[in-house]
């Protein structure tokens, strides 16, 4: 919470017209984050069949957009969006950072040509909370202009050392924030970290065994580490105890489906609810992984079942239940539940046609 703004003052909105701020984020399918180029002609024609296969399409006008092509982008993002082959999922953007000379007119043009029809504003590189309080009170501003009923959601990208910093202090600078993405390639740079690969694990960085005694040469097994660990558990804390959703970013590497796979799992089992996907081939694999295994969810169903009001413990195939895995599995059919309502195959593998 901003510290210039007392509790009283929290849910009024911060333009005279403007909508009340969210009391809280809303909770629905965001698996995959389907990034796609607004600037390319073909790229609009299959937005439909795009549509048809995520839970969310975010037109990209950032930095994978060219300098000349960002009028395009943004113009093509519009069309996008007032074409209607969208059905029910949702659209996001990334507009420019702020310290670009586009983002202002992303932002100005974007509400007044889609108003209501784009709900989450993803603002890149976000290094305080003072990023956060500038896009809130503009969003404000152009929502009275143009009579929305609902506010604007903000998402915050986590790629500068200074954004992990002040990460909870992001997390909690807004009722708008939707939730937080790691963004590892601009972060890597930020930190000058020596690797050039965008998400992901690296060969360098690794544990050793110990040497074997009295046998110098005796092959000593190492595993590689997870560069993104650390940030990535200090930003699922920071989103859960705002109430906004964490998010993996990108995985570069396209031609290998198994570490995007392992990395995006990685994210689940720590509390993503999503993560972003760059390549159609990426889409299915954050399916897969952000719903869960059906046989999981069957467990959490009798871990249920068998413990009535959550308190006390009972034993299941060995394993001891107690609040603690009555909350977890809580957490598993609430999800559950929820992916079910959008898609049968998942309602049917659940058991919860």
């Amino acid at each position: 919470m901003s510290a210039t703004r007392t509790p009283r003052e929290w849910r009024k909105p911060l333009a005279l017209g403007a909508p009340p701020p969210p009391d809280e984020i809303p909770v629905t399918p965001t698996r995959m984050l389907h990034f796609f180029d607004p600037s390319n002609e073909r790229m609009r024609a299959r937005v439909a069949s795009m549509a048809a296969q995520v839970d969310v399409l975010v037109g990209n006008l950032e930095d994978a957009i060219p300098s000349d092509k960002k009028l395009e982008a943004r113009a093509g993002l519009i069309e996008v969006g007032q074409s209607g082959d969208l059905g029910e999922t949702a659209l996001w953007t990334r507009v420019n950072s702020l310290d670009s000379p586009w983002v202002l007119d992303d932002l100005i043009e974007l509400s007044a040509a889609l108003g209501e029809r784009l709900e989450v504003i993803m603002l890149p590189k976000v290094t305080g909370p003072w990023d956060i309080h500038w896009a809130d009170q503009l969003l404000a501003q152009l929502e009275a202009r143009h009579g929305l009923t609902r506010p604007y959601l903000i998402h915050a990208v986590l790629e500068t050392a200074g954004g992990v910093n002040h990460v909870k202090e992001i997390a909690q600078a807004s009722p708008r924030v939707q939730g937080m993405s790691l963004g590892p390639a601009d972060l890597a740079a930020s930190r000058r970290m020596k690797t050039t690969r965008v998400g992901g694990g690296h060969p360098g960085y690794l544990v050793r065994s110990d040497p074997v005694p009295e046998d110098d040469e005796a092959p000593r097994p190492t595993a590689q580490q997870d560069l993104w660990h650390y940030t990535l558990a200090r930003m699922v804390d920071a989103c859960v105890e705002a109430g906004a959703l964490p998010y993996y970013g990108p995985f570069g590497d396209i031609a290998d489906p198994l570490a995007c796979e392992d990395q995006f799992r990685a994210a689940f089992l720590m509390g993503c609810v999503g993560a972003w996907t760059l390549h159609p081939n990426q889409i299915e694999i954050a399916k897969r992984v952000f719903s869960p295994p059906p046989d999981e969810v069957a467990f959490a169903r009798r871990i249920v079942e068998h413990m009535g009001d959550g308190s006390g413990v009972v034993m299941l195939d060995g394993k001891m239940q107690d609040d603690a895995t009555y909350k977890q599995a809580l957490v598993m059919l609430d999800l559950a539940e929820l992916l079910a309502s959008k898609d049968p195959e998942l309602a049917e593998a659940y058991g919860l046609e």
